[in-house]
């Protein structure tokens, strides 16, 4: 079986923000990772650990420092060091590059009230969508949004409410349905489930499975839960203060840590027999580890 060409790459990622006192704070530090056409990545940490900095830069929110990311081998962000990748172009600039890029990469975040529209039905977002990206017109774009909404599992009260009307997972449901509109190769999911009850996170994971299968999105889902990345993440990589320390396939990541830090994080999850003072003294053996170097 041939490997899938990577869908996303992204090399030698950097952040850094000034302090107020002088100086800066490094974010993020030197981060790689590719994730495959269909294939789906989880990146964990506590924190702090600039997981959601890593999306943010993923989806042109926050611009890098340094570092490429690339979608189908077109480079979206310039790096300052390093230089160009090889076989990469650079991006264009003006609004019909900018929303090329954003069909490129979507994001979910962990309240979609905030990033939704409160004036507007969730049919109307959808339009609103569509029309943005100049995809689909008339009874057209009315068809693929009813083909949308029974997608993502809303029919025709959700449809016509707003975003007051609806409850946490089916304002969820909305905001991966407006994500999946512009037929996006890659979706950002950050911390995507945290707000919602354990069975509604359930339904909205396994709604990401067939969204996944069906369409061969790559998803990219930044979380501190471990359970979460373990059910729908092929792949898992753990950062520490911006850098990444251990990457690699989520059941030897999960089963078999190398790094200390990882092994802090599984320590730190309730389940039966769990021994709180083991956490406290893995992070005091981490701390001390740490300030050795």
């Amino acid at each position: 079986m041939t490997k899938a060409e990577p869908a996303l790459v992204v090399q030698g990622l950097c952040k850094s923000y000034p302090l107020p006192g002088g100086g800066r704070t490094t974010a993020v530090d030197d981060v790689s990772f590719s994730v495959a056409a269909g294939g789906s990545l989880g990146v964990v940490g506590e924190s702090g650990s600039g997981k959601t900095t890593v999306a943010r830069m993923l989806v042109g929110l926050v611009r890098p420092d340094a570092g490429t990311i690339a979608v189908n081998g077109r480079e979206r962000t310039p790096g300052e060091r390093g230089g160009k990748l090889p076989g990469l172009r650079r991006p264009g600039g003006g609004r019909a590059a900018r929303l090329r890029r954003a069909r490129e990469i979507q994001i979910v975040f962990q309240d979609p009230y905030v990033s939704l529209d409160p004036r507007l039905t969730a049919r109307q977002c959808l339009h609103g969508a569509l029309r943005l990206h100049g995809r689909y017109e008339g009874e057209a774009a009315a068809t693929r949004v009813g083909e949308l909404l029974d997608q993502v599992g809303l029919g025709k009260r959700e449809a016509d409410a707003r975003p007051r009307g609806l409850s946490g997972g089916q304002r969820q449901r909305l905001a991966i349905a407006r994500a999946l509109a512009v037929d996006p190769q890659v979706l950002v999911l950050d911390e995507a489930v945290a707000a919602l009850d354990v069975s509604i996170q359930a339904q909205i994971l396994q709604l990401l499975a067939d969204i996944r299968r069906e369409t061969g999105v790559a998803l990219v889902f930044v979380s501190h839960d471990l359970a979460v990345v373990r059910h729908i993440t092929d792949d898992t990589l753990v950062m520490r203060r911006g850098r990444t320390v251990e990457t690699g396939p989520t059941a030897r990541v999960l089963d078999a840590p190398a790094d200390p830090y990882t092994r802090l994080l599984l320590s730190s999850v309730p389940r039966e027999g769990w021994d709180p003072a083991q956490t406290v003294r893995l992070r005091g053996e981490l701390a001390g580890a740490t300030r050795a170097d």
